[in-house]
């Protein structure tokens, strides 16, 4: 059975449930393309990590669910007073990673071999998510992130970072037995 990414959920809100995630690793890779394909192409690179393509030949696991969130501008600080920094977002450009199995430590995970793979903690994190069935388009994931953001706001939440699109089921699961989500980091 595929390892689901631990959470402890903290209350439930109108439109969504507020949960805890531990600190987790995770294999990432950027991929540039439309929402609706980028998942495809980070999904080889990134199967081929776990399967024992990285430097120790080691399997690592299956694990849902498979993230994706758009990547942010990198940032930039003004040469004035003050100081202020603004994230923005490039189109067309995604992080899409998969969560490493809880028995793995930054220490024991193996090294990817592809350049294009990094891995990392994430650190705990407090979180608004919403559940639903369906197929994995950018219109459907789009939909879901527009109700959440609204429930957060008006649950009088604020939204801290990039909202995160999450499959948990293979492709070829029908897709109205498809279990998604769409997650956005809240502050504390």
């Amino acid at each position: 059975m595929t390892e689901q990414q631990p959470y402890r959920v903290v209350s439930r809100q109108p439109g969504f449930e507020l949960r805890r995630y531990p600190a987790h690793l995770v294999a990432e890779v950027r991929v540039e393309g439309p929402f609706d394909q980028v998942a495809n192409d980070a999904f080889r690179p990134l199967a081929a990590y776990i399967g024992g393509a990285n430097r120790s030949r080691r399997a690592v696991g299956t694990t849902a669910p498979v993230v994706q969130e758009a990547e942010p501008e990198p940032e930039t600080i003004a040469m004035t007073a003050p100081v202020l920094q603004e994230e923005g977002e490039r189109p067309g450009c995604w992080v899409v990673r998969f969560v490493m199995p809880a028995s793995f430590t930054p220490e024991t995970l193996p090294e990817p071999a592809d350049p294009r793979i990094h891995t990392r903690e994430i650190p705990e994190q407090l979180a608004a998510a919403v559940r639903f069935s369906g197929r994995w388009t950018a219109r459907a994931f789009d939909r879901q992130a527009r109700a959440l953001g609204r429930a957060v706001t008006a649950a009088g939440l604020q939204p801290c970072g990039a909202i995160r699109y999450a499959r948990f089921d293979p492709p070829w699961k029908p897709w109205f037995l498809r279990r998604n989500e769409v997650v956005l980091p809240v502050v504390e």
